[in-house]
């Protein structure tokens, strides 16, 4: 596994979790590729709930293909019986390759057609030896999505550059910053998110914040929220608090306890 659990909730609830990287010839268009698998006691159910990536996600499971859309809210997902996924996190380049406007996509799971991608996602999952399984479905899924797009505009790889800033510089607080950063106008780097991500940067900036307020309040159980809250450029404590109940719907102290 790769990367951390930023984004879940309740990491010790997941089931069997692996995170590929991407192989070199995606690198471009996928950040990680994500394969969950489970097999639940009958009767019984696994909830995972996510503040997920300000991204959009390509998923294989055994009956469908799915495009799961950029979420405005808690993303969750109630597991039972005996089941597995292939999901590609996938960058803003592959975006337009695979939908015209992401933002028709948000907080939505869309069903594709795309019965070549399932046939050769499943068949490496199910089909022959069990070990070197998820290997196999990484490769054809990454053969089959660089047959899709094989090449990466000017203009989708300054968008990729757009996603890496607001992921990765906490020091990014607004719209005019992550411009300034990138030395285009407010109006240019609205358009690019809009079309490439499908929200707005101020959101994508939004929901950085509150991974990393949740990752923190779940990995640091003394810190001081107040703290959190000023280390992540919310006005104040109150501030935090409400980002928190708008989108998970409880609070900071609540989700500590419940993490603990």
């Amino acid at each position: 596994m790769t990367g951390s659990a930023r984004g879940v909730l309740h990491p010790e609830r997941l089931p069997t979790f692996h995170r590929l990287p991407a192989p070199d010839a995606v690198a471009d268009l996928v950040r990680w590729f994500w394969i969950p698998e489970w097999d639940l006691p009958s009767g019984h159910t696994s909830r995972q709930e996510l503040v997920a990536y300000p991204a959009t996600n390509l998923v294989v499971e055994p009956h469908l293909v799915g495009l799961s859309g950029p979420t405005t809210r808690l993303s969750f997902r109630e597991l039972t019986g005996r089941g597995w996924a292939v999901g590609a996190l996938l960058r803003p380049a592959a975006v337009p390759g695979l939908v015209d406007d992401p933002g028709s996509a948000r907080d939505r799971y869309v069903p594709l057609e795309l019965p070549e991608l399932h046939g050769r996602v499943a068949d490496a999952m199910t089909a022959g030896q069990p070990l070197g399984r998820r290997e196999r479905a990484v490769g054809v899924f990454s053969a089959w999505l660089h047959a899709r797009i094989p090449t990466v505009t000017e203009e989708a790889h300054l968008v990729n550059d757009l996603a890496d800033m607001v992921e990765a510089d906490s020091d990014i607080l607004r719209v005019e910053d992550l411009a300034s950063r990138l030395g285009l106008s407010v109006r240019t780097v609205q358009r690019l998110a809009r079309r490439y991500v499908g929200l707005p940067p101020a959101a994508m900036i939004r929901r950085r914040r509150l991974q990393e307020a949740a990752e923190r309040i779940r990995t640091e159980p003394g810190v001081d929220l107040a703290a959190i809250a000023a280390d992540l450029g919310y006005a104040d404590q109150a501030h935090l608090t409400n980002d928190f109940r708008t989108v998970l719907g409880h609070t900071p102290g609540r989700y500590r306890d419940d993490s603990h």
